[in-house]
């Protein structure tokens, strides 16, 4: 625990100094280097990760940032860290977003296909929810498409944004015979869904598979193990959500006969 709050506050410590040597009142955004990561470190006699990348990340996906950085923001607005090519990063305003799973949302019970021996060996919180999600076939019942699992943990570039990891990637079929690309960002843990990685996914789909349609989707844990899909899409620096459903892992013969008659219905 200690080496993790000791991580936490030299990334913080950069971050910040990187951040003021570009900021001024008014500024919106601005990119810097990868280099400046180092050369700040060595003036501030800070030992550095083996992958210089993880602070960034970390800012992107894991920690707030620092209160310093987080007092510039204006009301209704937040700063997030995006790729802006290789070795490069941007800091920018753009509109707050929390996605968050709804209180109110029914729980839909779904008869458990997980491996025991997956969830024995699952390595994370990240890697069970994408085993989990898969097994279970949670894709397709909440798009209402067939869909196959390309890869996971694919890493690519996009062109203005720079080298970027997709959790799991699918692609999915409709009864209409029409395909679509299917990018899954999984969030276990204290990972929060945002504006960045649903960015880069869209951009990848744009950019790998044009002419087919996105369907960027986030998965997240629930307290008591309960799954969360959200389908994500961007209106102009937001991301808003498309679609939100709970799914409940279940043995099969804990189902309720009254609620698969009322899902038939509905």
């Amino acid at each position: 625990m200690a080496k993790a709050s000791a991580s936490v506050n030299r990334y913080k410590a950069l971050i910040e100094r990187i951040f003021f040597e570009h900021w001024a009142e008014g500024i919106t955004e601005f990119e810097f280097a990868r280099e400046e990561i180092i050369q700040n470190a060595a003036d501030l006699d800070i030992a550095l990760p083996r992958n210089l990348g993880d602070i960034p990340y970390s800012f992107r996906y894991r920690i707030p940032l620092p209160d310093a950085i987080i007092g510039t923001q204006p009301p209704g607005r937040e700063w997030i860290i995006e790729g802006a090519g290789r070795s490069r990063y941007r800091f920018k305003l753009v509109p707050t977003t929390r996605i968050t799973p709804r209180a109110d949302l029914v729980r839909i019970a779904i008869p458990d296909a997980t491996p025991e021996l997956i969830r024995a060996y699952a390595l994370d919180d990240e890697q069970a929810l994408l085993a989990i999600v898969r097994y279970n076939r949670l894709i397709d019942t909440f798009l209402g498409l067939t869909t196959y699992s390309l890869q996971n943990h694919l890493r690519t570039t996009v062109k203005g944004i720079g080298q970027i990891e997709i959790d799991e990637l699918y692609i999915g079929l409709d009864t209409r015979g029409c395909h679509y690309v299917i990018p899954v960002q999984a969030k276990g843990g204290k990972d929060q869904i945002g504006v960045v990685q649903t960015t880069q996914d869209i951009r990848f789909v744009e950019q790998k598979f044009p002419g087919m349609q996105c369907r960027a989707i986030a998965a997240q844990f629930m307290e008591g193990g309960i799954v969360a899909l959200f389908e994500l899409t961007l209106q102009g620096d937001e991301v808003k959500v498309v679609e939100e459903r709970h799914y409940q892992l279940v043995p099969a013969d804990k189902l309720d006969p009254d609620a698969i008659r009322n899902y038939r219905t509905d």
